[in-house]
Formats: C-alpha cells, sequence, structure tokens
C-alpha cells in the first residue's frame, strides 16, 4: 500500500467518526440509552467490516479472550467519549483524551524495558498544564466543567487500556491474528452495548434511537451510525498496519498530532465551537504535549 495514501486515508476515517459523533451527540438526550444504541450499531458494522475484509482467520484462545477484553475496553470508552463531547467541546475533549500516550509510554517503560525519554517528561509537565487551563474556574460552570472532565479522564484511561492491549497481542506469537483479535473484539462490544441498552429500555421509556419530524426513526441517523462502524474498522486496520511499516518517532506524532489539528479545524467550521482564550491555552499545550509523549 502506498503509505502517504493510507495514513490520509486513516486520518480521514477518525475525522469521520468524530465529526459523526459530535453531530449525534448534539442531536441525542443527555442519558444514556442513546449511546448505548449507536455503540451497539457502531460495532456490528465494525466487525462486519473486518469480516468482509480479510476474514477470521486463524485464532488462538489467547487472541479470543484477549480480543473480548480489548471488546469491553472499547466499549466503555466509546460510551465515555461520546459522554464527554456531549457534554464538553470536541476539540478539547480530542486533546484531553489524546494524554492516554502517557499510559502506553509507562507501560513501555515497566514492562519492556523502555526508557523515558526527557522530552516524553516534558510532555507528561506540559499534560498537566492543560488540564489546568481546561477547567472553566467561573462558580456557575464549574459543575459541568468537572463532569466534562471526569468523562475526558475515563475516556482517557479506556484509550490507554486500548493501546496497552493492542501492543500487548502484538508482542506475542499471536499477532498475526489481527483479524480474529478485532472481530472478536467489537463483536463482544456489540453484545455487551445490546445488553446494557435491553437492561437501560427496563428503566426507561424513552426511545433507543432518534427519531425524525414525523415520529418515525430517523434512518438518516441509523446509516450515520453504521457508517462510523465502518470508518472505526477502516481507521483501526490501516494504523495497525502503518505502525508496522513506519517509525514510531514518525507515526504517532502523525496520527495524533493530525488528528488532533484536524478534529480542532472541524470543530471550528462544522460545529462554531467557540472556546475561551484559557481553553484555546489548554488545546495549544495540549497538542504540544502530545507531540511531545510520541516523540
Amino acid at each position: 500500500m502506498n503509505t502517504p495514501v493510507t495514513v490520509t486515508v486513516s486520518m480521514s476515517s477518525a475525522l469521520g467518526v468524530n465529526i459523526i459523533k459530535k453531530y449525534y451527540t448534539g442531536k441525542a438526550p443527555s442519558g444514556f440509552m442513546h449511546v448505548f444504541a449507536f455503540n451497539t450499531l457502531a460495532g456490528v458494522a465494525s466487525a462486519l467490516t473486518f469480516l468482509l475484509w480479510g476474514g477470521i482467520g486463524s485464532a488462538s484462545i489467547f487472541t479470543v479472550l484477549l480480543g473480548a477484553l480489548f471488546g469491553a475496553v472499547v466499549t466503555f470508552q466509546g460510551l465515555f467519549m461520546l459522554k464527554a463531547i456531549q457534554v464538553g467541546p470536541i476539540s478539547l475533549t480530542t486533546v484531553i483524551v489524546s494524554f492516554s500516550t502517557v499510559i502506553t509510554a509507562l507501560s513501555g517503560a515497566i514492562f519492556w524495558g523502555e526508557k523515558i525519554k526527557a522530552l516524553q517528561i516534558v510532555g507528561i509537565v506540559l499534560m498537566l498544564a492543560s488540564f489546568y487551563f481546561s477547567i472553566n474556574k467561573e462558580e456557575k460552570q464549574k459543575k459541568a466543567s468537572l463532569k466534562w472532565l471526569l468523562f475526558c479522564i475515563l475516556a482517557l484511561i479506556g484509550s490507554g487500556g486500548i493501546g496497552l492491549m493492542q501492543k500487548i497481542h502484538q508482542n506475542t506469537e499471536y499477532k498475526g491474528e489481527v483479524n480474529a483479535f478485532l472481530i472478536t473484539a467489537f463483536a463482544v462490544g456489540s453484545v455487551l452495548s445490546l445488553a446494557l441498552l435491553l437492561i437501560s429500555k427496563t428503566r426507561s421509556n424513552e426511545p433507543a434511537f432518534l427519531k425524525s419530524a414525523n415520529g418515525k426513526i430517523s434512518w438518516l441517523v441509523i446509516v450515520l451510525i453504521m457508517l462510523t462502524g465502518i470508518l472505526t474498522a477502516v481507521n483501526h486496520k490501516l494504523n495497525l498496519y502503518l505502525s508496522g511499516v513506519m517509525d514510531s518517532a514518525v507515526f504517532f506524532p502523525l496520527i495524533n498530532g493530525g488528528n488532533l489539528v484536524l478534529v480542532t479545524l472541524s470543530a471550528l467550521i462544522f460545529f462554531r465551537e467557540r472556546l475561551s482564550v484559557k481553553q484555546w491555552i489548554s488545546v495549544a499545550i495540549g497538542i504540544t504535549s502530545v507531540l511531545c509523549l510520541c516523540l
């Protein structure tokens, strides 16, 4: 595959996922039921995409079990990410969640003997500064700001867990079982989301899917959710390929930094987000922090 083209497609698919999620959360109520419905359909679409794009292939017990755990973490990470961008700005949310790079960096030092470099320490310090500037200090907005930050931190932890499990799998003899790993993960994630949806349905009368003006299910939203699943699958598959053909010092800053810039621009262009001066400082420091951590 042509590497520049593959990078472009990967980053475009990630951007598409973020734009659709922000659009969806802007239409959905504040409850969790719509999030469970979103994750259920998107997970099915992702699993089917992997199945059609290379089949299952060989699948060891290790791959299936780790894939199932991976799917559970992906599900809850997606849940908290959706809630974060529903109550807060997508640009700043993406910056905060990208700090999950700290988890993968520390795990590399602890489990694989990788050294934490001075630039990464600078990145961690900048990350803390970005957290500080991201919180609105006005009393009337502080509670909402802290709620948003909690969702961001939970999504951050989940994202770090995702990266850690990917690294664990790719450092074993079963690293060639990529499709089986991903299909298991998204199938389990979809079943888990469906179970949460059914449990929520017994406790709430709100519809699981958004409805159009005539009171019927909005099929446009259904299509967008399925498209999210397809784009997510494309992003995961291409990133796994790119991580094997590009130097880490180039791949991670390019993907993480590039995605942050694209999401910030899309927030301004499509969603007319207005950040305070402090929040813009947080975005700038956060992007710098992520680049330092990746390098």
